[in-house]
């Protein structure tokens, strides 16, 4: 995978999907506080503020919300031109810095999909990538030894041992555990898709972007 590459491609896909949305005014489900302008505003000021070197390193709410506000009354044409001239610079970054924000436009292109109703995407390299990246997290974040193991229809992990050993099963398609390693799926449908043991004394360990969502998410 070249995740410059990937990056790129994502960004153009993004850029389709926003300039062709009816109304960039609808709520994202994945991030309530936003609408689909809003999120988008928060992309095009991330790779803004990444070229600029003005990156905090917890990505905190000041910062995006900052990113947000900058962007107010910027129409949708006006932040697809502020990106697209960010864009080269942004890769030469990653160049030399390796591509962390690939996991930002991953995310959120998800997330503006299930606020736009407008699936796609589901299994790219970049996913994928970012799916394992997080899975990393959720291994750092769980006790040691066996414990938790997530099965999808081709994907399958645990952080130790195997699958037959984990006390705790998660299964679900390969995309729905990759969006619940990223905190886009809810603690109902965790609990759901926990088919052996008890998952509530893990729970927490999925919190890696902050709170289970309170409702459902199916990004479609």
């Amino acid at each position: 995978m070249d995740p410059i590459d990937e990056w790129t491609q994502a960004q153009q896909r993004v850029v389709a999907l926003v300039s062709a949305a009816p109304d960039p005014e609808v709520r994202v489900p994945a991030c309530p506080d936003w609408t689909v302008r809003d999120l988008f505003s928060h992309m095009v000021g991330l790779g803004a503020d990444v070229v600029a070197g003005d990156e905090p390193d917890d990505h905190n709410e000041t910062w995006t919300a900052a990113q947000v506000e900058k962007r107010r009354g910027h129409t949708v044409a006006e932040l697809v031109a502020e990106w697209q001239e960010v864009a080269e610079p942004l890769r030469g970054w990653m160049r030399d810095h390796g591509a962390r924000p690939l996991g930002d436009v991953i995310i959120h292109e998800q997330d503006l999909r299930g606020a736009l109703h407008e699936p796609g995407a589901r299994d790219t390299p970049g996913l994928q990538a970012i799916r394992d990246r997080f899975a990393g997290r959720l291994a750092d974040r769980l006790p040691d030894g066996p414990s938790v193991a997530l099965v999808g229809e081709t994907w399958q992990w645990t952080a130790t041992g195997t699958v037959d050993e984990a006390p705790v099963l998660i299964r679900a398609s390969d995309f729905d555990l990759a969006r619940l390693l990223m905190t886009r799926r809810s603690a109902a449908q965790l609990a759901r898709w926990t088919e052996r043991g008890d998952v509530g004394p893990h729970r927490s360990a999925f919190e890696s972007l902050g709170a289970l969502p309170a409702h459902d998410l199916t990004d479609g």
